[in-house]
């Protein structure tokens, strides 16, 4: 059986059906059934046109549920619609579906849950592992999602904005349980890009394959982090470097920047460089100009500090570190960093250790505890 045929025809398949009238939620279980009929039954009879038998068999499911509830008219009005079985229509909804899984009316988890489920086509049971939350907890949070957009129609336009930071929260999700979330964030951009004519959506497919690219030399052997100055750059994936700079150059030329195309362009200067020492820090710090213009993010400003204490020296980077909010993640870590290379290791060391206590992740924890527990080793 064809997963990966399975998961890339549900999409479409849920929205011919709600392109019908069918009720969001109603019609997305009716999908999960026909997927579930088609792993018992394609073995041993695959169908000519798999598109139009998920078709069929959804709509079917969807009439048999819809005739158990009590609107009568309504059910028999739906039962006289039903399509004689045949090839599917040619029009793919996937798009206005991609814009009802990310609408404005739910929340973040919620809309990357609903997207992962209707649009990725996976199981809940998939999502849940890759989320760390049990499963009947992500079956509750889907159905409530499915409810909130029910009433939402097609015929409107959506939101470009929220489906991009939607896919991009999946995308740094990364790993977890049996599925690879940023392949799949990649993918799943990947089918955007091609649906719609929208610089900032080739950005952010540009950065993800640029940020991917580094994946397998971000961790050593024992599952440690590795930092960017410090990777094995022979490790890198090439093609996908190569593939982002493309697309994000295609992007760049239409001369209507967004914060992904930005961030990309940071990603591609990284890439770019033969070496750490070879990164070409002032072209950063200009593109952090361009993302803080667009975006006013403190965390961009903080990225910023790196950048400006790289081109500029240490004492820039404390100088641009200083009007950063000194609260946010990250920000005890970067002041470290610069007053190492600022050739204070003493302060450095104390930094790097209160930066280990406030680490969110354990990898992060257990880095920061080496950087410290390295400089405190060279005093003695």
């Amino acid at each position: 059986m064809n997963e990966a045929l399975l998961r890339g025809l549900a999409p479409s398949v849920l929205a011919i059906l709600v392109r019908r009238g069918a009720d969001f939620a109603a019609a997305e279980d009716a999908v999960q059934d026909a997927l579930v009929e088609a792993v018992r039954a394609w073995p041993r009879d695959p169908p000519r046109d798999a598109k139009g038998w998920l078709v069929t068999v959804a709509w079917r499911r969807y009439l048999d549920a819809t005739r158990a509830e009590a609107a009568r008219r309504r059910r028999e009005d739906l039962a006289d619609e039903e399509p004689a079985p045949g090839p599917a229509p040619a029009e793919d909804d996937t798009l206005q579906l991609y814009f009802l899984c990310a609408h404005p009316s739910l929340t973040p988890s919620s809309a990357v849950a609903l997207t992962l489920r209707a649009v990725g086509g996976l199981t809940t049971r998939q999502i849940a592992q890759a989320y760390l939350v049990p499963e009947a907890t992500m079956a509750q949070r889907i159905s409530r999602a499915k409810r909130t957009v029910s009433g939402v129609r097609f015929d409107r336009p959506g939101d470009v904005a929220t489906v991009l930071r939607t896919l991009y929260l999946v995308f740094n999700e990364g790993y977890s349980g049996d599925v690879d979330l940023a392949a799949e964030a990649i993918r799943l951009t990947r089918r955007l890009a091609a649906a719609i004519d929208h610089p900032e959506a080739a950005g952010l497919l540009a950065l993800m394959l640029l940020h991917h690219a580094r994946r397998s030399a971000r961790t050593a052997p024992d599952g440690s982090l590795v930092p960017l100055a410090e990777q094995d750059r022979t490790r890198w994936d090439t093609d996908a470097i190569a593939e982002g700079v493309r697309i994000l150059q295609a992007a760049l030329a239409r001369d209507r920047l967004g914060e992904f195309q930005a961030q990309a362009a940071v990603a591609a200067l990284h890439a770019d460089a033969p070496t750490a020492e070879e990164t070409d820090w002032v072209q950063i710090v200009e593109w952090y100009d361009e993302l803080a213009r667009l975006t006013d993010s403190p965390i961009v400003r903080l990225n910023r500090a790196v950048a400006v204490g790289e081109a500029d020296g240490p004492r820039a980077g404390l100088a641009a570190l200083a009007e950063v909010d000194a609260t946010l993640p990250r920000h005890t870590a970067v002041a470290a960093h610069l007053h190492e290379r600022g050739g204070d290791p003493a302060t450095a060391a104390q930094l790097y250790a209160e930066a280990a206590r406030k680490a969110s992740t354990l990898a992060e924890r257990d880095h920061l505890v080496r950087q410290a527990a390295r400089l405190n080793s060279r005093s003695h």
